[in-house]
């Protein structure tokens, strides 16, 4: 066990439904003298990779995080690729005005995506904002198409998260479409992210703390964007929500709901008290691990020994050794 950290827990959790390809949430929580955090990155990463979401952990275990100028934060419903009477119950139940609706979805086609998006604008009405996740999986072309269809749908996008899967073709697709259009994966897989964030000719730009080293680290990236900036979860549990919390509370502006409303993915938690939000918003607040939680959650001895050496694994990277 490195210096400062003086206990490292596995978990395991399942989502409740398959998002992004995984069908649940594994990794180690770091206890230090600044509180918890959560190495917990998604599987196929390599070393170098997870080894930014390892300092993250460290930094929230620790470091803490720097000073805040807000105490809570809006945040948006996330809706996956499900019919449109779960999108409609999703919305409802979330109380958030904000809703992001994920499309391009593996087996599923442009229909599909446009009523999920028309079911979530009905449920919202007509003053809430929708914004739909692509995850770069559309070329400029299709995405000409599908947008102006989605944004029809939608009664007007927010904004359309990676369309497109390089920077490249997000500036060129910005030239040709109306709705505002966000950077995510193009920026946090960079190999430098700041000086992706620096070319990225965009509108807006989405930030997950784990991916990017820390809340420290983002910070950096959102001062290089100079764009408005959205803060994202990697579906964690509330103890890595707490630091996308905070980076969000530290930020100097925040034009946009944040994707932070998301614990609700999991099965369950790892805190009697989980980031859930209330009318739309989140409290900006640190969050302690139950150990009843902690051992409900505990993964069988073969996963643990995966997931610590994985922890391993990332350090060697991060340090060079």
């Amino acid at each position: 066990m490195e210096p400062g950290i003086v206990e490292l827990v596995p978990f395991r959790i399942p989502l409740r439904r398959r998002f992004r390809g995984v069908e649940e949430r594994a990794g180690v929580l770091l206890r230090g003298p600044a509180g918890w955090g959560e190495f917990s990155p998604f599987p196929g990463y390599g070393a170098a990779q997870a080894a930014r979401w390892l300092a993250a952990a460290r930094e929230a275990a620790l470091e803490g995080f720097p000073d805040r100028v807000r105490d809570r934060v809006p945040v948006n419903a996330t809706v996956p690729a499900v019919g449109p009477d779960d999108a409609v119950r999703i919305v409802r139940d979330s109380g958030c005005r904000t809703v992001k609706v994920k499309v391009a979805e593996t087996g599923q086609d442009l229909a599909d995506d446009v009523e999920r998006v028309a079911a979530v604008r009905d449920a919202l009405g007509p003053g809430g904002r929708v914004r739909i996740d692509v995850n770069g999986a559309w070329d400029v072309e299709t995405a000409v198409l599908a947008i102006s269809r989605l944004d029809a749908a939608a009664g007007g996008l927010e904004y359309v998260e990676q369309p497109c899967a390089t920077i490249e073709e997000l500036a060129d697709l910005r030239g040709r479409v109306t709705v505002a259009i966000a950077a995510d994966e193009s920026i946090r897989l960079a190999s430098d992210a700041i000086v992706a964030a620096r070319s990225a000719a965009v509108d807006v730009i989405v930030l997950k703390v784990q991916p990017l080293g820390g809340v420290r680290g983002a910070l950096e990236v959102a001062d290089a964007a100079r764009i408005p900036v959205v803060v994202s979860s990697a579906v964690e549990t509330s103890v890595g929500l707490a630091a996308g919390l905070a980076l969000a509370a530290a930020l100097p502006e925040l034009d946009h709901a944040c994707g932070l409303g998301t614990a609700w993915l999991l099965r369950g938690d790892v805190t009697d008290d989980p980031l859930v939000p209330v009318d739309g918003h989140l409290d900006v607040r640190a969050v302690t691990p139950s150990r009843a939680l902690l051992k409900t959650w505990t993964p069988d001895d073969e996963t643990a020994t995966r997931l610590l050496e994985r922890m391993t694994g990332a350090e060697r990277a991060r340090s060079g050794t």
